[in-house]
């Protein structure tokens, strides 16, 4: 006789997996329609992300965070990070989609970079932590651009649709993955603070530089090469921050001098390690003009900025997926929690926010593909600052949702509201952002202005933005922007997603201008006027 606690369902909802995420995504089946993307590849794409195997492969990898190994049993330094198998597994799947890649193959003669977008979009809904190589592999193209002769030598590799994590000399392998190291312990996001140095050595084999000093954060350090900053140095002269190209391997064969200290323990991003890392005359090439390794870093820097801003819109839509399934499977009080007026205030709610940031995140990958270069560098930073920030929020709303089970570490949306925050942080924090967009509209005003213009023309077939236009203007001439900064980048950023949704037509365009932009009291912290009070307030939260 089979017993009760093994007949009753216990009204639990069922586990999620085998799920096409992007046929049952909307508004992004209908962003990659707009852009003419192949609809049935990207079908493809989302039902391997969204199988049961491969979500449990993000599980796995993430309970089974990678190991630094110093020294082999000799006491010979190897330097060697082993990650667990279902970590490789994600690797090989996503290099295998083109997202490390494919933009720059000529796979995709139709928006490429919009193409490959929407498979991180997806990707990063089953594991995030393997995405930072993908990532970083795809964005160092831009920079090695500054320099062809480099790029035409590593470009093949790099491409390669084989993921090889053989601990070998790049040029031996099926396929490289690159990696990058900016920031040091004294400087943070001040990279001009940076007092590693690289010194020029002549050999036969042609110039290159030896560096020695240090890097706090360097992700992904079983990459095959990594995009650092040093200061230039020869002799007394002193050549300024410049870019170099830094492989594991000295063309000699011999492992380079890069001593990988510990990794981080962070809060979230298990499978991905991040290291700090100590170079003792690292063998590395130059990118980029000498002193010029801030801008050619930055070529570098705005593409991965639009994935954290890809990447968190994508984390957004797996929390709303996961609400979605339980509450349309959990009944309480004789009713579906679906069919409960405040649950479905709450739902309803996330849902007009992704639709937004769907639209701002794909317009604005689809404004690179086309070279939109007064765009893309008002509102990279912009779209960054709102969509990773609005993720967190949105995320934990989703978790509670699933209640007590949200809660646990059974179920993804534990990892997943760990996982939040770490967009809004790499690539520079909020405040570096709302920075980043002051000082673009600094550089080009008039650019900036007939942007925002555009902006505004389209935005108002849905919703009269005029106030916060007037707004926006009356605080970028303020000679107190820089105290709402934060004010001016989230309004922008609105302003933008608000205009993505009427240029879509959508149906929700002027609900989301009703909701978000009437008053423009804007939901991130640091956005509201407090005027004289942020000193008392400041006082009274820590007195002396």
């Amino acid at each position: 006789m089979t017993g009760f606690l093994e007949d009753a369902s216990f009204n639990q909802s069922p586990a999620f997996g085998d799920v096409d995420l992007f046929s049952a995504d909307k508004p992004l089946v209908e962003a990659a329609a707009r852009c003419g993307l192949d609809t049935r590849a990207l079908a493809a794409c989302g039902t391997d992300y969204g199988s049961a195997e491969t979500l449990d492969l993000g599980r796995v990898a993430n309970e089974n965070p990678p190991r630094l190994r110093t020294m082999d049993g000799k006491g010979n330094r190897i330097d060697f990070v082993e990650f667990h198998p279902a970590y490789h597994a994600l690797m090989a799947k996503s290099i295998g989609w083109g997202i490390h890649g494919g933009a720059h193959d000529g796979s995709e003669p139709k928006a490429p970079l919009t193409s490959r977008a929407v498979r991180l979009y997806l990707a990063t809904q089953a594991e995030a932590g393997h995405l930072c190589p993908i990532t970083m592999t795809h964005a160092c193209i831009a920079a090695l651009k500054s320099e062809p002769e480099l790029l035409r030598k590593w470009q093949a590799k790099i491409v390669s649709r084989e993921y090889d994590p053989r601990p070998l000399p790049w040029w031996e392998k099926k396929g490289v993955t690159l990696g990058m190291g900016m920031t040091e312990r004294q400087g943070g996001t001040d990279v001009r603070a940076n007092i590693t140095e690289a010194t020029p050595v002549s050999s036969g084999k042609g110039d290159h530089v030896e560096i020695s000093g240090h890097k706090w954060f360097m992700s992904a350090p079983m990459c095959d090469a990594f995009l650092v900053l040093a200061q230039a140095r020869n002799g007394d002269r002193e050549g300024g921050l410049t870019c170099y190209l830094m492989p594991r391997y000295r063309p000699d064969g011999g492992q380079n001098a890069i001593r990988f200290e510990r990794l981080k323990d962070k809060l979230g991003n298990k499978s991905n390690a991040s290291s700090e890392v100590e170079f003792h005359g690292a063998w590395a090439e130059r990118v980029g003009a000498e002193g010029a390794g801030v801008r050619t870093i930055l070529e570098m820097v705005s593409l991965t900025r639009l994935d954290c801003a890809i990447a968190s819109a994508g984390q957004m839509r797996f929390g709303l997926s996961q609400a979605l399934s339980h509450i349309r499977n959990r009944s309480v009080f004789q009713k579906r929690l679906a069919d409960q007026p405040s649950m479905r205030a709450v739902v309803a709610d996330i849902a007009l926010e992704l639709e937004a940031q769907v639209a701002l995140v794909f317009r604005l990958a689809y404004a690179v593909d086309k070279g939109e270069t007064a765009y893309t560098r008002l509102l990279t930073p912009a779209a960054k600052f709102l969509v990773c920030k609005s993720t967190p929020q949105a995320v934990y709303e989703s978790l509670e949702c699933l209640g007590g089970n949200g809660y646990t570490e059974d179920l993804p949306m534990a990892r997943l509201y760990r996982e939040a925050p770490l967009n809004a942080i790499w690539e520079g924090s909020g405040n570096v952002m709302a920075l980043d967009v002051l000082r673009a509209a600094g550089r080009a005003p008039d650019a900036t202005m007939e942007t925002v213009g555009s902006l505004v023309r389209t935005a108002l077939q849905a919703f009269d933005v005029r106030p916060l236009a007037a707004a926006l203007e009356k605080t970028l001439k303020s000679p107190d922007a820089e105290r709402r900064a934060r004010f001016l980048c989230e309004g922008l950023a609105r302003l933008a997603a608000l205009a993505a949704l009427a240029e879509a037509n959508s149906p929700f365009a002027t609900l989301y201008g009703d909701a978000r932009l009437t008053g423009f009291q804007f939901s991130q912290y640091g956005a509201a006027d407090l005027g004289s009070a942020e000193t008392a307030l400041m006082d009274r939260a820590l007195a002396a």
